[in-house]
């Protein structure tokens, strides 16, 4: 299947990994963009303090210092872009600010770049944890309107 543009939903998990390879395996595409979704540790420490129930503090951004969850996020893309080159692909790296949900961030960055096809892992959960854990995956296969890769994990004692 020929795509002139894939974008690639990479997290550093072993699903993701995953994912990369399938995409440079069954995908004749000119470039793809690796995108890794992260939120800023602020945020993160907000929303699990309110879920704790303890008072929440005010916390004030410095625009002088990179954000831990920026630097990690960009270290686990560069991991990602390695890996797309070792499958074939000629990618470039991305990283997007989570502002609501990390399937609405990928969507976005999908219809502003207007890739041909988005590649995503899945982990495969079933019965009640997949009720408990939604899927990032299964969001964007539900809110996005453009086709998609989804590549499930491997099954147990089978090489990825």
């Amino acid at each position: 299947m020929p795509c002139d543009l894939v974008l690639i939903a990479y997290d550093g998990s072993d699903d993701a990994k995953r994912a990369v390879e399938y995409a440079g395996r069954f995908l004749a595409s000119t470039a793809a963009v690796v995108v890794t979704a992260w939120e800023p540790m602020v945020r993160q420490t907000a929303r699990l303090s309110g879920l704790s129930g303890l008072a929440q503090q005010e916390w004030l951004a410095d625009d002088e210092v990179d954000d831990v969850g920026h630097i990690e996020a960009q270290h686990v893309n560069a991991e990602g872009v390695r890996l797309a080159e070792r499958a074939g692909l000629r990618p470039r790296g991305r990283t997007v600010e989570c502002t609501t949900t990390i399937w609405s961030a990928l969507v976005a960055v999908a219809d502003e770049l207007d890739v041909d096809i988005i590649v995503a892992g899945t982990r495969g959960s079933t019965g009640l944890r997949a009720l408990l854990r939604s899927s990032v995956a299964d969001a964007v296969l539900k809110h996005c309107h453009r086709p998609i890769l989804l590549v499930p994990p491997a099954r147990a004692g089978t090489p990825a």
